[in-house]
């Protein structure tokens, strides 16, 4: 039988009330399924969530409570640190990156949006990798492009793509890995190093990719 998990009345009513700025046409999507989604974590006891996106992580932590979604919600590169700093996640010893230049770009919603910084830098650092930081980073950081559903619409007029120029800052610091923490800025960052001819000498990929080529799991 399928199990089915409802909200109090009061908590509907709230999720109602919820408003997404820009008048994106998914808000009415995300009123249906916002109370629906706690309803089930709710069901089964969910207490902590780890999300490979940043902006998933935003919007459970601090949209969901306000409906009785209350979890403890971790990025994934914080959850890595975590398992690193309790001995539970090691480094091995002949680690692909050890002394290897690495940058990495911040994402907006974990960033700036969350003031998460030190946790995906702490996670790079335990590569002892060369770890340089961009001109733009942290609470200067610059958007990869794909804020605001960019991503998935025709690019809106302006000189240039904003991943092509954040991958202007990337050839700036000489990197030669660029660690991301959130599947959109992946996506762009890589189309930025392809557009700038660089795939050969640049690679880009997730913290989590890093920290699992590099790590001792067996």
């Amino acid at each position: 039988m399928q199990r089915r998990f409802l909200l109090p009345s009061s908590a509907r009513k709230k999720a109602a009330r919820v408003t997404l700025p820009n008048g994106l046409e998914t808000s009415s999507c995300f009123k249906c399924k916002l109370p629906q989604n706690i309803a089930v974590l709710n069901g089964y006891g969910v207490k902590r969530i780890v999300t490979g996106c940043p902006h998933c992580f935003n919007t459970l932590k601090n949209e969901y409570p306000e409906l009785g979604g209350e979890y403890e919600v971790l990025h994934h590169t914080q959850f890595i640190q975590q398992l690193i700093n309790d001995g539970r996640l090691r480094i091995a010893d002949g680690n692909p990156f050890k002394g290897k230049r690495i940058t990495f770009h911040d994402p907006c919603y974990l960033g700036r949006g969350n003031g998460e910084y030190d946790a995906p830098r702490a996670a790079l650092q335990a590569l002892d990798a060369d770890l340089v930081e961009m001109r733009r980073c942290k609470k200067n950081g610059l958007c990869c492009g794909a804020g605001g559903a960019q991503m998935f619409k025709d690019a809106e007029k302006g000189k240039r793509e904003v991943n092509h120029e954040r991958t202007d800052d990337v050839l700036q610091t000489g990197a030669k890995v660029v660690a991301t923490g959130c599947p959109f800025c992946n996506t762009m960052m890589t189309d930025g190093v392809k557009n700038a001819e660089k795939e050969g000498d640049i690679d880009v990929k997730d913290i989590a990719e890093l920290i699992a080529e590099a790590a001792d799991l067996l």
